[in-house]
């Protein structure tokens, strides 16, 4: 039986379109991988409306780490920045030779919205941000409140609706991610080295932050949580980490004291010559198998979310609202200061939002889900 073709109207097809497709579509991705979650429930969303086309993901290569091991996109083009010759021009002289009938603009920058007019996308759906508007086809209003300010506002629900521009569906809140067989492979090994089978339930600790250090939650916090996890209620406990992140890591489980407690770091090449190098990869597979993850407002936190992990998100200088989830299975926990939230990377003051949010009341929420 043939299927039923929509009736709505959409970008007529290129002429150079690879067989067995019949358009071209561009996704120019966000460079913070937990906008880059975020944005799946609406590239699934253009997956599933726009089944013949050619999906192409324009992306940091980092994130192209997040989307791997799943089948996302049927080709990808890597916007490395740089000078024009290395960036927007050739990004852009990309983009034309793959004729692209209609380019989604996930990314809120003026460098996306030039390199898709630049390389002659048809259609550029995108948010009217930076001064671009005049470089869209179709440029959509942020959420503004009665003062014409930005209002704190899902960055969820922008994505899905630049979704719903393009004439797909309601996306939904439905995050997404996979793991590939080595990332399950070097999960196997970080598993196997701190003995984790042997406890009824592992508990992952993310202390780092690429946004700033405003962010971070104490070290000697993390490492006073880590020794009741282990202590109290027997868990095994995994304190994560990225390449930079190593020191911040092995000092959370040094000051822990708890045998119990293991440091990423430690278990992972070149410290443990066997281990698996670090990456985007393992960091997922290891909060898909924990029983619990409590991380600061960071890309591991929607990690918890596409995998419907139970976590705990420790906020400070940020908005909530920026980054929800409607993730059911998450707790919030924030102090309201005078001076917060302030967006800021670095605290100038005495970085009382964080220091105010005590071990004991993370425990409890930890209790509560693990419960």
């Amino acid at each position: 039986m043939r299927r039923a073709r929509s009736k709505e109207k959409r970008p007529l097809p290129s002429p150079l379109v690879p067989l067995g497709f019949d358009m071209n579509i561009a996704a120019f991705l966000p460079n913070w991988i937990g906008d880059a979650v975020m944005a799946t429930p609406a590239l699934r969303a253009l997956r599933s409306h726009y089944a013949k086309a050619r999906l192409i993901g324009v992306m940091k290569p980092y994130v192209a780490d997040v989307f791997a091991g799943g089948d996302w996109f049927d080709d990808v083009v890597f916007f490395n920045g740089g000078p024009w010759s290395q960036g927007v021009l050739a990004v852009a002289r990309q983009l034309r030779q793959r004729h692209i009938d209609l380019v989604v603009l996930f990314a809120n920058t003026f460098r996306s919205a030039l390199t898709a007019w630049l390389g002659g996308c048809q259609r550029r759906i995108g948010y009217a941000r930076y001064g671009r508007s005049l470089l869209l086809t179709e440029a959509l209003q942020p959420v503004r409140d009665e003062f014409g300010q930005r209002k704190p506002s899902p960055v969820l629900d922008a994505y899905n609706l630049l979704a719903e521009k393009a004439g797909c569906p309601r996306p939904g809140y439905l995050m997404e991610l996979f793991t590939t067989s080595a990332d399950e492979r070097a999960a196997d090994q970080v598993w196997e080295q701190a003995h984790f089978e042997d406890y009824s339930e592992v508990v992952c600790l993310n202390p780092g932050a690429a946004f700033g250090a405003a962010k971070h939650w104490p070290s000697a916090y993390f490492a006073d949580l880590a020794r009741r996890l282990a202590g109290e209620r027997g868990s095994g406990v995994l304190v994560l980490c990225g390449p930079n992140e190593r020191q911040l890591a092995r000092a959370i489980a040094k000051l822990a004291d708890h045998p119990h407690v293991y440091a990423l770091a430690d278990l992972t090449a070149p410290t443990a010559p066997q281990g698996p190098p670090l990456s985007i990869g393992l960091t997922k597979a290891c909060v898909r198998r924990a029983d619990l993850l409590v991380t600061t407002d960071s890309g591991p936190r929607h990690f918890a979310a596409a995998f419907d992990r139970p976590v705990v998100t420790l906020f400070g200088p940020t908005h909530i609202e920026w980054t929800e989830t409607y993730h059911p299975r998450a707790v919030h926990l924030q102090k309201r200061v005078e001076c917060g939230p302030c967006q800021l990377r670095v605290c100038p003051l005495d970085h009382r939002c964080m220091l105010q949010l005590t071990p004991e009341e993370v425990y409890r929420a930890a209790e509560e889900l693990l419960h």
